[in-house]
């Protein structure tokens, strides 16, 4: 007895066999299952199962006694893609990250558009003394502290009993 007449479904009509010239229609079922998720999960802004999929941009706070300073990681986007504000207490990084890619050797493009947008809460800054500089795809913010702030932090002794 061959193996295919243990199949229930195979009564001849369907041959799901693969063939070199025709592609399966599982495998095209499957390729067509992944693009709508990732086009549903491209639509929220988020990618699935990525390191990326929350918090986009990467950004790197750092305090120092007289200043604040904020990188974020914005790979494969120009100056003027990127929007700063600083309002009551906020400093917003925004922007829109653009991609086209096409290969028309390998008859294939892809385009992606998503907006972006981190707020990092920051207190007691020199508003008219904010810098920015952008480069390498890395913007740095140097919020430098009012100076009534600088000494508002008391260092405490710890006792070991």
């Amino acid at each position: 007895m061959a193996l295919r007449d243990l199949i229930p479904w195979n009564n001849g009509s369907r041959d799901v066999s693969l063939h070199r010239n025709q592609p399966s229609p599982f495998l095209a079922l499957h390729r067509e299952m992944n693009r709508l998720f990732d086009d549903a999960f491209r639509s929220f802004d988020i990618a699935p199962l990525s390191s990326q999929a929350m918090g986009w941009p990467n950004v790197e706070v750092s305090e120092t006694a007289n200043e604040v300073k904020v990188s974020a990681e914005l790979p494969g986007l120009e100056e003027k893609d990127v929007q700063l504000e600083l309002r009551d207490g906020w400093l917003t990084i925004s922007g829109e990250k653009r991609n086209e890619i096409e290969d028309k050797e390998r008859r294939f493009s892809e385009r992606y558009y998503g907006r972006f947008e981190r707020a990092i809460p920051v207190e007691d800054v020199d508003q008219d003394k904010v810098g920015a500089s952008f480069k390498n795809g890395v913007l740095t913010v140097t919020l430098p502290k009012l100076p009534a702030s600088q000494h508002k932090a008391k260092r405490i002794a710890i006792n070991g009993n």
